[in-house]
């Protein structure tokens, strides 16, 4: 968490198991090596499922795995050392893993820059990592989840993709862009056990997250907690969580979604944002 000392008893999540029904299922994470990936990745084993675990390195996903087994003793997890935001990347995985029964479409990159300031190049790439990545899978592992009568499909998303951050108008864009993917997808699965669905995570302690502030945070010359403090007073003022949210509070709805409980849930986009969001729709 970003400047504030956390209770013990925020992290009861790290130490619950919900039965959410999703023991021995094969569950691919991207970008799970850390933030909201590796909450996501954590959640899933510990509710028993089979996780591939994925980051750009090998370093990066054995000391994820490590981590991982450190708190979840029983956890099955599977090693996948690929830079999905690239096709090369993609063809790596299905080769590898060429089955997937739940895939949650999280790595992603971000970056503030002035709208005047961004290239071509700049919006090509973050389309590249934040919205192919995700097609490209969805792509590959879709047909077999129709097959089988069962799957689930869940693309991380964020509170900007209805309120475009003027600091980042480029990144703005992918997030909505998943949005469309993910309502597209889910169309297609009409009367099967197939759901996809987005999650809107708001501002929360990721990896790229703490960076920033701690960079943003000693330009200013300021601590963290003060940067934070005003961060969400200048910057995110709708905020009702009024602080960044951790990731396994994120986690917890993905969770659920990957789960048969979630059934009923197709085609939405669901908040995980603090309340930054003001539309009640």
């Amino acid at each position: 968490m970003l400047g504030v000392e956390l209770s013990p008893d925020l992290n009861l999540f790290h130490r619950i198991t919900m039965n959410l029904d999703i023991g021995g299922k094969l569950a691919l994470v991207t970008g799970s090596t850390a933030g909201i990936g590796y909450a996501i990745a954590e959640a899933l084993a510990r509710e028993g499922a089979k996780v591939i675990v994925n980051g750009r390195t090998e370093k990066r996903v054995e000391n994820a795995i490590k981590q991982i087994r450190s708190s979840v003793p029983q956890a099955k997890l599977e090693a996948l050392p690929a830079d999905l935001g690239n096709a090369d990347g993609v063809r790596v995985a299905v080769q590898k893993f060429p089955e997937v029964e739940i895939l949650v479409n999280n790595v992603g990159i971000f970056e503030i820059k002035s709208f005047e300031q961004i290239p071509d190049e700049d919006w090509f790439r973050l389309f590249e990592v934040n919205v192919m990545s995700g097609i490209r899978l969805s792509r590959a592992y879709l047909a077999g989840m129709r097959k089988q009568n069962w799957g689930r499909i869940i693309f991380i998303s964020s509170e900007s993709a209805v309120q475009i951050p003027s600091e980042m108008i480029h990144y703005g864009m992918t997030k909505t862009a998943q949005l469309a993917v993910a309502r597209g997808l889910a169309e297609i699965t009409a009367g099967t056990g197939v759901t996809v669905n987005s999650v809107l995570a708001g501002p929360t302690a990721s990896e790229g997250a703490s960076e920033f502030v701690s960079r943003a945070a000693a330009d200013a010359g300021k601590s963290k907690p003060e940067f934070e403090a005003e961060f969400f007073r200048t910057m995110r003022p709708s905020s009702l969580l009024q602080r960044f949210a951790r990731p396994d509070e994120v986690a917890a709805l993905v969770a659920f979604l990957c789960s048969p409980l979630s059934s009923a849930t197709n085609g939405s986009a669901l908040r995980a944002d603090g309340g930054v969001v003001r539309s009640i729709l």
